[in-house]
């Protein structure tokens, strides 16, 4: 394929380089002459292991190029990957100067082009930049035979500096978004023979992803930074409890507790974070990430009864099924539900609860006073199987993440543990 890279910074080199190691033939284009003059020359213009050599050698055979010519890269190319810096603005957003520029550009020469062209944004946006800027831009500059002739991708990398090459022919994964998630026969051509989970998603979809993973990464190493800085004021060895950690690949390093949903209860989680939080005060150590986890979880209790008030209207019926704070359980204590339930309760509504795994008068201990404490009228809330099989109800909601298999009437179905489109 002929592909056309846009900015010879850090991601765009690393691609010309790797791309052209699979005998691909890159334009490369770039609007610093002194950056142009070098890698025309086949040096690189960063450090990167592999990618002086990958340069050198597509140079010698030909399969590099380089110009200050849109027009030129455009006119040749099957594919454009556009990789131009998106730094940071003074509010913090990204500044989109150099997007919007480039855009224009590529717009300007695809006026009087005629053959289809799939242009692949690799800078990291926000969400709705190619929706609402870009496509817009392209669209305006080809006409009425835009859909036919311009596919618009977002495909961001997820390269590590000083492992680009083996994170470009090794990926975690390939994300290619499109106009409404429709399968793109460029992008699987550019990286055919490179194995790695393939997923095809909306652009909207797709722009946000690499703002998660980075954010995930940034919080990961607070977090541990944060524990470590725990430790030392406790003359605890951090190491050793980072050994120890890591090993837990069920739990600690997984895919649990990541996928959005309800907000976290229970017996254990809200009373050891306040205690650790404690922990930390008491060594004199400040944990900002620590002390947030709870406020963020409070926020998002807000944020579910908000989703739910916006279905409801006093007198209306619900039924909550599931009341304990996980399936197959009677633990009460601090559950998200036994919250909601007081809300819901206080907006009007005709409330049911059924959770099979809850007998109210068998509870017992902390269980019996956390529970009635905060939702005195438990017992009369809950219903047995075979009056919530008997009853109309305006509105169901599910708040475990285990279905509880009960056929029953309603309006609407709402599952907690969801969250988006659909829920």
């Amino acid at each position: 394929m002929k592909i056309a890279i846009f900015g010879l910074g850090y991601v765009g080199i690393s691609a010309a380089a790797c791309l052209t190691s699979r005998g691909h033939h890159v334009i490369g284009v770039d609007t610093n002459a002194e950056k142009v003059a070098a890698v025309k020359k086949g040096q690189s213009p960063i450090v990167e292991p592999g990618v002086p050599e990958m340069l050198k050698k597509a140079a010698a055979e030909g399969l590099l190029r380089i110009t200050m010519s849109t027009v030129e890269a455009v006119a040749e190319a099957d594919v454009v990957f556009v990789c131009v810096g998106t730094p940071s603005s003074a509010d913090g957003s990204h500044n989109m100067t150099f997007i919007a520029e480039v855009t224009k550009q590529i717009a300007a020469a695809c006026e009087k082009r005629r053959r289809p062209l799939t242009v692949a944004y690799r800078s990291t946006i926000k969400p709705g930049t190619l929706e609402g800027m870009v496509i817009p831009m392209l669209a305006h500059a080809v006409g009425s035979d835009f859909e036919k002739l311009i596919e618009v991708v977002y495909n961001p990398e997820f390269l590590r500096e000083g492992t680009a090459v083996e994170d470009f022919f090794h990926p975690p994964k390939i994300v290619v978004g499109t106009v409404g998630g429709k399968s793109s026969e460029a992008m699987k051509e550019v990286y055919a023979g490179i194995e790695a989970p393939y997923f095809e998603i909306p652009l909207r979809d797709s722009e946000i992803i690499k703002f998660v993973d980075n954010t995930w990464h940034a919080l990961k190493v607070a977090f541990a930074n944060e524990v470590g800085r725990v430790c030392h004021g406790l003359g605890i060895d951090a190491m050793t409890v980072h050994q120890i950690f890591k090993v837990d690949t069920k739990l600690n390093i997984s895919e649990y507790y990541t996928r959005p949903g309800a907000p976290f209860g229970g017996s254990c989680l809200p009373k050891d974070l306040r205690a650790f939080a404690a922990v930390a005060q008491d060594a004199g150590i400040s944990c900002e990430v620590v002390r947030s986890i709870g406020i963020s979880n409070e926020q998002h209790k807000e944020f579910q009864f908000q989703r739910v008030k916006q279905l409801i209207k006093p007198g209306c019926s619900v039924l909550l099924v599931g009341i304990a704070f996980k399936a197959d359980t009677d633990d009460l204590r601090e559950s998200p539900s036994i919250d909601l339930a007081r809300r819901l309760l206080n907006e009007g509504v005709q409330l049911k609860v059924y959770d099979p795994g809850v007998a109210a008068q068998n509870l017992l201990g902390q269980n019996l006073g956390y529970a009635f404490s905060k939702l005195p009228a438990l017992a009369e809330l809950m219903a047995t199987e075979e009056e919530v099989r008997n009853m109309h109800f305006d509105l169901v909601l599910r708040s475990h993440a285990k279905n509880i298999d009960v056929p029953v009437e309603g309006r609407r179905h709402v599952n907690l543990n969801r969250i988006g489109v659909g829920d």
